[in-house]
Protein backbone atom coordinates (compact mmCIF):
# COMPACT_ATOMS: atom_id res chain seq x y z
CA UNK A 1 0.00 0.00 0.00
CA UNK A 2 1.57 3.55 -0.83
CA UNK A 3 1.65 6.33 0.40
CA UNK A 4 -1.98 7.65 -0.66
CA UNK A 5 -3.84 4.43 0.06
CA UNK A 6 -2.00 4.58 3.52
CA UNK A 7 -2.69 8.68 3.86
CA UNK A 8 -6.46 7.66 2.58
CA UNK A 9 -7.04 5.14 5.12
CA UNK A 10 -5.63 7.42 7.63
CA UNK A 11 -8.25 9.81 6.72
CA UNK A 12 -10.90 7.90 6.30
CA UNK A 13 -10.48 6.39 9.60
CA UNK A 14 -10.25 9.49 11.14
CA UNK A 15 -13.70 9.74 13.20
CA UNK A 16 -12.84 6.34 14.52
CA UNK A 17 -9.37 8.13 16.74
CA UNK A 18 -11.93 11.27 17.41
CA UNK A 19 -10.80 14.70 17.72
CA UNK A 20 -7.05 15.07 18.99
CA UNK A 21 -6.10 16.94 21.94
CA UNK A 22 -2.98 18.87 22.27
CA UNK A 23 -0.59 16.45 24.56
CA UNK A 24 -2.21 13.56 22.87
CA UNK A 25 -1.26 10.98 20.24
CA UNK A 26 -1.94 9.98 16.70
CA UNK A 27 -1.50 5.93 16.93
CA UNK A 28 -1.53 4.62 13.73
CA UNK A 29 -0.27 0.80 12.54
CA UNK A 30 1.10 -0.30 9.40
CA UNK A 31 3.08 -2.89 8.29
CA UNK A 32 5.94 -3.21 6.29
CA UNK A 33 5.48 -3.79 2.45
CA UNK A 34 7.50 -4.64 -0.32
CA UNK A 35 7.00 -1.19 -1.57
CA UNK A 36 9.08 0.10 1.60
CA UNK A 37 12.39 -1.77 1.55
CA UNK A 38 15.89 -1.30 0.44
CA UNK A 39 18.14 -3.57 -0.18
CA UNK A 40 18.63 -5.10 3.21
CA UNK A 41 15.23 -5.90 3.61
CA UNK A 42 13.70 -3.37 5.84
CA UNK A 43 12.32 -0.35 5.58
CA UNK A 44 13.85 2.51 3.72
CA UNK A 45 15.45 5.45 5.20
CA UNK A 46 12.65 8.11 3.39
CA UNK A 47 9.38 6.01 4.19
CA UNK A 48 10.23 6.91 7.47
CA UNK A 49 9.83 10.65 6.99
CA UNK A 50 6.66 9.78 4.40
CA UNK A 51 4.90 7.93 7.48
CA UNK A 52 5.70 10.64 9.61
CA UNK A 53 3.96 13.23 7.20
CA UNK A 54 1.40 10.30 7.38
CA UNK A 55 1.11 10.86 11.29
CA UNK A 56 1.07 14.83 11.25
CA UNK A 57 -1.72 15.24 8.89
CA UNK A 58 -3.51 12.93 11.21
CA UNK A 59 -2.90 15.42 14.01
CA UNK A 60 -3.51 18.60 11.49
CA UNK A 61 -6.66 16.91 10.13
CA UNK A 62 -8.16 15.58 13.64
CA UNK A 63 -7.46 19.10 15.38
CA UNK A 64 -8.90 21.28 12.83
CA UNK A 65 -5.99 22.69 11.29
CA UNK A 66 -6.38 21.52 7.58
CA UNK A 67 -10.22 23.18 8.06
CA UNK A 68 -8.67 26.12 9.27
CA UNK A 69 -5.70 26.73 7.02
CA UNK A 70 -8.12 26.32 4.33
CA UNK A 71 -10.63 28.75 5.55
CA UNK A 72 -7.51 31.58 6.32
CA UNK A 73 -5.37 30.84 3.71
CA UNK A 74 -2.89 28.77 5.74
CA UNK A 75 -0.26 26.21 4.74
CA UNK A 76 1.37 23.93 7.83
CA UNK A 77 4.84 23.03 6.62
CA UNK A 78 7.95 21.31 7.49
CA UNK A 79 10.83 22.98 8.24
CA UNK A 80 13.25 20.06 9.01
CA UNK A 81 13.98 17.03 10.83
CA UNK A 82 16.36 14.75 12.38
CA UNK A 83 16.29 10.83 12.65
CA UNK A 84 17.85 8.30 14.50
CA UNK A 85 17.71 4.79 13.32
CA UNK A 86 17.77 2.21 16.56
CA UNK A 87 15.92 -0.72 15.52
CA UNK A 88 15.12 -2.28 12.06
CA UNK A 89 11.74 -2.76 10.61
CA UNK A 90 12.23 -5.99 8.55
CA UNK A 91 10.13 -6.74 5.68
CA UNK A 92 6.09 -7.86 6.76
CA UNK A 93 7.03 -6.56 10.56
CA UNK A 94 4.21 -4.77 11.83
CA UNK A 95 4.53 -1.32 13.72
CA UNK A 96 2.89 1.82 15.30
CA UNK A 97 3.65 4.95 14.99
CA UNK A 98 2.92 7.60 17.39
CA UNK A 99 2.85 11.12 16.86
CA UNK A 100 2.73 13.86 19.03
CA UNK A 101 2.88 17.86 18.77
CA UNK A 102 5.59 18.54 21.53
CA UNK A 103 5.98 22.06 21.81
CA UNK A 104 6.02 25.40 20.05
CA UNK A 105 7.74 28.57 20.28
CA UNK A 106 7.14 31.88 18.28
CA UNK A 107 6.73 30.01 14.45
CA UNK A 108 8.27 26.98 15.65
CA UNK A 109 6.31 23.55 16.18
CA UNK A 110 8.11 20.50 17.58
CA UNK A 111 6.37 17.03 16.02
CA UNK A 112 7.62 13.59 17.87
CA UNK A 113 7.34 10.61 15.67
CA UNK A 114 8.08 7.53 17.68
CA UNK A 115 7.96 3.96 15.15
CA UNK A 116 7.32 1.13 18.00
CA UNK A 117 7.64 -2.94 17.09
CA UNK A 118 6.97 -5.77 19.82
CA UNK A 119 4.60 -3.76 22.06
CA UNK A 120 7.42 -0.93 23.07
CA UNK A 121 10.60 -1.22 21.40
CA UNK A 122 11.67 2.10 20.02
CA UNK A 123 12.62 1.49 16.58
CA UNK A 124 13.46 4.80 15.37
CA UNK A 125 12.34 8.34 16.15
CA UNK A 126 12.03 11.75 13.97
CA UNK A 127 11.90 15.14 15.83
CA UNK A 128 10.18 17.51 13.05
CA UNK A 129 10.26 21.14 13.25
CA UNK A 130 7.37 23.39 11.19
CA UNK A 131 5.28 26.22 10.94
CA UNK A 132 1.81 27.26 9.51
CA UNK A 133 2.41 30.07 6.59
CA UNK A 134 0.30 32.61 5.82
CA UNK A 135 -0.14 33.58 2.11
CA UNK A 136 -2.10 35.94 2.35
CA UNK A 137 0.39 37.75 4.77
CA UNK A 138 3.48 35.79 3.17
CA UNK A 139 4.42 35.48 7.40
CA UNK A 140 5.03 32.21 9.45
CA UNK A 141 1.62 32.71 11.86
CA UNK A 142 2.90 32.70 15.45
CA UNK A 143 1.73 28.98 16.65
CA UNK A 144 0.26 30.45 20.20
CA UNK A 145 -2.24 32.21 17.52
CA UNK A 146 -2.82 29.22 15.15
CA UNK A 147 -3.66 27.13 18.69
CA UNK A 148 -6.14 29.80 19.83
CA UNK A 149 -7.73 30.19 16.55
CA UNK A 150 -8.46 26.77 16.97
CA UNK A 151 -10.25 27.42 20.60
CA UNK A 152 -7.33 25.15 22.21
CA UNK A 153 -5.98 27.04 25.73
CA UNK A 154 -3.03 25.48 25.92
CA UNK A 155 0.58 26.68 26.88
CA UNK A 156 3.60 25.08 25.48
CA UNK A 157 6.16 23.91 28.27
CA UNK A 158 9.75 24.51 27.75
CA UNK A 159 11.36 22.72 25.20
CA UNK A 160 13.75 19.69 26.46
CA UNK A 161 17.40 20.17 26.26
CA UNK A 162 17.43 18.01 23.66
CA UNK A 163 14.56 20.27 21.62
CA UNK A 164 16.46 23.33 21.88
CA UNK A 165 19.78 22.02 20.22
CA UNK A 166 17.33 20.81 17.56
CA UNK A 167 15.53 23.96 17.33
CA UNK A 168 18.98 25.63 17.55
CA UNK A 169 20.75 23.49 14.93
CA UNK A 170 17.54 23.81 12.72
CA UNK A 171 17.78 27.51 12.36
CA UNK A 172 21.54 27.23 12.16
CA UNK A 173 21.64 25.27 9.36
CA UNK A 174 18.40 27.17 7.89
CA UNK A 175 20.80 30.50 7.85
CA UNK A 176 23.76 28.86 6.31
CA UNK A 177 20.75 27.42 3.27
CA UNK A 178 19.15 30.93 2.86
CA UNK A 179 22.45 32.43 2.48
CA UNK A 180 23.44 30.18 -0.61
CA UNK A 181 25.46 27.49 0.94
Amino acid sequence: MYVWARLARTLASSGKRGPYRMGGESRLRFRCLPSDIDFNLHLNNARYMMLADVGRIDIFNRSGLIKLARERGWAPMLGGLQTVFVREIKLWKRFELVSTLETWADTQIIGRHRFVIDGDVTAAIVLTTGGIYDARSRAFVPIQDAVAALGIDAIPREPTEAEAIFMASHTGLRAIAKAGG
